[in-house]
């Protein structure tokens, strides 16, 4: 009888054989001690598992790379399997009435590391979070070996019934009916079994560090029509040193929470009367985001971009056309229907009953996007090949019915202002319209100090149906970015199945001051849009082709830059953004009318300045001109007076001096015009 032989190749090239299954532990026990013992999981011909799979497969090679607490992909593990512990804390306190639903690992939110849902029978509060994790503790403490177990479908069914699961039951009847799955895995650790595709560490005493950070609501599916379940948000990581460092940077983001700051500022609020995720800007918040628009639309008539508006809604068949709707129909306010093709109009009172899915009804939609507009004043006019690139810049306002759970200030809303563009290129013109929107997200984050950042080329999936348009369309555009991206020598990385369901892109991931990741400035390339709304012009043969767009946002939306502005800089904006860039400050009223005459200089020069004339002492003006992050201030007495100088604070650096009105003003007007991201004072 034939041995037999299985083959393992390791990442540095080496085949280790056996003449009988193998699993990754005894792999990584065959290598060394040290690794065994460090080993946390295991990733398989590019797919994760436990360490206590097992290769059975005859005559094949198998890629194993044994997995330790060094790798990105081990964090995650460990994270899913904190939220494991934490469910079994959870029943252990609070008895077999607790249902637990979903707890995945987050690798990707600033904040929070793990969550898990449940279905408690009485509620908890944050001031039960010290308990829960002690019990966690525990549980970290008696080492409990984790063990997978598949069971078919009506066997695992009928144990989550007995167990009063019903939130699992469900789940499998969704496994069933979307992936005809046969039978369902589990993970026990000691009396616990959770439904869970894994993998996860050995036993529970791998978690090394973690913290149990909030309780919140949220709904069974992420639907408000769902029963309001119990949240617990953690963080998990392999030693408490990175814990530590992780829960300051936290810390750090909330003192710098752009709700707490906007407000504090009076730069924007979001009032329940006019509704919410819908932001209204006050005269400071709007003085910043005027600035912006500003500098960017100057920028864009230079590169010969042309400016246009578009109204806020458009007939249903538009958006149909381009594919909009009903591709963001969940994420959309609903249509204003006014009936079908042989009815009358409908009032408002008819709205809620109106045919959503009826592909014939008439009726309009709150824009959310502003391309279909943009291809209609394209096509107004015909366009040789002579005409293009054309390109078409709007600062326009488009609405997502973003559901309540997901709302966040300025950086989640259901109305935003995209600084949007749209480019209308020959496809021999493309990949340098690509470059030269590259380099404009480049100039905006560069002016604004965020320099940390990457760029991710987000593709179609091709298992996945929500793409529209022609496979070999697909298949240029994503080698035109790829080109560009080679071209140009950037940091990058490609992702399946983050491209627009138009198009593939390039966004560009920048890391904030304290660590954040955003994702902002993005570029669409689009083969598909033209195809829907049979675009054209006239060639140098004379004959009609069809032209690319790209769509390209730095910004990406007003709203959310902004956001994530004020975090970056924690209210305390560069020079040229700063809403008051100047407090004149006298020192008692008999300084009034010097003050006032050095007012008005600088409000004459274009200087954004405030006049305190309050009857405080110099020193509570000084402090309130510092908590509202003006850059400089003038103090003035009688010693500025006489010698017709001024007194300069900056809001950091404290006391520069006296010096003259004309070279103080000469100082802060090169530095707006610099637009330096620091003071030259500071």
């Amino acid at each position: 009888m034939d041995l037999m032989k299985i083959s393992v190749q390791l990442p540095d090239g080496s085949v280790r054989e056996y003449a009988q299954a193998v699993t990754p532990a005894r792999v990584a026990e065959d290598i060394s001690p040290r690794l065994a013992k460090a080993a946390v999981a295991a990733e398989v011909d590019g797919c994760l598992c436990d360490l206590d799979t097992p290769l059975t497969e005859d005559a094949r090679i198998y890629g194993v790379k044994i997995l330790t607490d060094r790798d990105e992909a081990a964090l995650e593990i460990a994270r899913h399997s904190a939220s494991h512990i934490l469910a079994q804390a959870m029943v252990r306190l609070y008895g077999p009435g607790v249902q637990y639903t979903i707890g995945p690992a987050l690798m990707d939110d600033f904040q929070y590391g793990f969550y898990y849902d449940f279905d408690l029978p009485s509620p908890i509060t944050a001031e039960d979070l010290p308990k829960i994790e002690a019990e966690m503790a525990k549980i970290v403490g008696e080492k409990i070996p984790t063990q997978r177990v598949e069971m078919p479908v009506d066997d695992a069914k009928r144990h989550m019934a007995d167990l009063g699961q019903s939130y699992k039951v469900e789940m499998i009847d969704d496994l069933v009916k979307n992936e005809a799955v046969a039978a369902v895995s589990f993970y026990r650790q000691g009396e616990f079994l959770d439904m869970c595709r894994g993998p996860h560490l050995p036993d529970t005493g791998r978690l090394k560090a973690f913290k149990l950070l909030s309780v919140a609501g949220a709904y069974w599916r992420g639907d408000e029509r769902n029963k309001m379940l119990t949240r617990v948000y953690g963080t998990a990581f392999f030693d408490k040193k990175q814990l530590d460092e992780q829960l300051a940077r936290v810390e750090e983001a909330r003192k710098r929470d752009h709700r707490v700051i906007g407000k504090q500022l009076g730069l924007f609020l979001i009032s329940d009367a006019v509704g919410p995720g819908l932001p209204l800007w006050m005269p400071r918040g709007a003085t910043v985001r005027a600035q912006l628009q500003a500098w960017l639309q100057e920028e864009l008539i230079r590169r010969g971009y042309q400016m246009v508006f578009t109204p806020h809604i458009g007939r249903l068949d538009l958006y149909r056309t381009s594919g909009h709707y009903p591709y963001y129909k969940d994420s959309q306010f609903p249509p204003i229907f006014t009936g079908g093709p042989s009815e009358k109009p409908c009032g408002c009172a008819d709205y809620a009953n109106a045919p959503a899915d009826d592909d014939s009804a008439e009726g309009y939609l709150l824009k959310p996007m502003n391309c279909p507009h943009h291809i209609q004043i394209y096509k107004a006019q015909q366009h040789s090949y002579r005409d293009l690139p054309l390109r078409l810049a709007e600062f326009g306002t488009v609405y997502r019915y973003e559901g309540s759970g997901e709302l966040n200030g300025l950086t989640r809303v259901r109305g935003f202002t995209q600084d949007d563009a749209h480019l209308f290129c020959t496809p021999d013109q493309l990949e340098a319209e690509v470059e030269s929107c590259v380099d404009l997200v480049k100039l905006v984050l560069s002016a604004l100090n965020l320099t940390d950042y990457h760029v991710r080329v987000s593709l179609r999936d091709p298992a996945s149906d929500k793409y529209v348009g022609d496979v070999a369309n697909w298949d240029r555009a994503e080698n035109n970015l790829r080109n560009v991206v080679k071209r140009l020598g950037m940091n990058s990385v490609e992702v399946p199945g983050e491209a627009a369901f138009y198009g593939p892109k390039i966004d560009f991931i920048v890391k904030d001051c304290i660590g954040r990741k955003w994702q902002l400035g993005t570029i669409q390339v689009d083969y598909n849009l033209p195809e829907r709304f049979g675009l054209e012009y006239v060639g140098e043969d004379n004959r009609p082709h069809r032209p690319v767009m790209v769509h390209r946002a730095p910004f990406g939306s007003m709203e959310r830059f902004i956001g994530i502005l004020i975090e970056h800089f924690a209210g305390a904006f560069p020079l040229w953004l700063s809403p008051v860039q100047v407090a004149v400050l006298p020192v008692s009223e008999k300084y009034d009318a010097y003050s006032r005459r050095v007012y008005d200089s600088l409000r004459a020069a274009g200087v954004r300045a405030e006049l305190d004339v309050a009857s405080d002492k110099i020193g509570a003006k000084i402090r309130n001109a510092t908590l509202a992050k003006v850059p400089y201030m003038l103090v003035l007495g009688q010693k500025e007076e006489e010698s017709g100088q001024v007194a300069v604070r900056h809001r950091t650096a404290g006391d520069k001096g006296a010096m003259s009105l004309a070279a103080f003003l000469e100082l802060v007007r090169t530095e707006i015009e610099q637009r330096n991201a620091t003071s030259v004072l500071a």
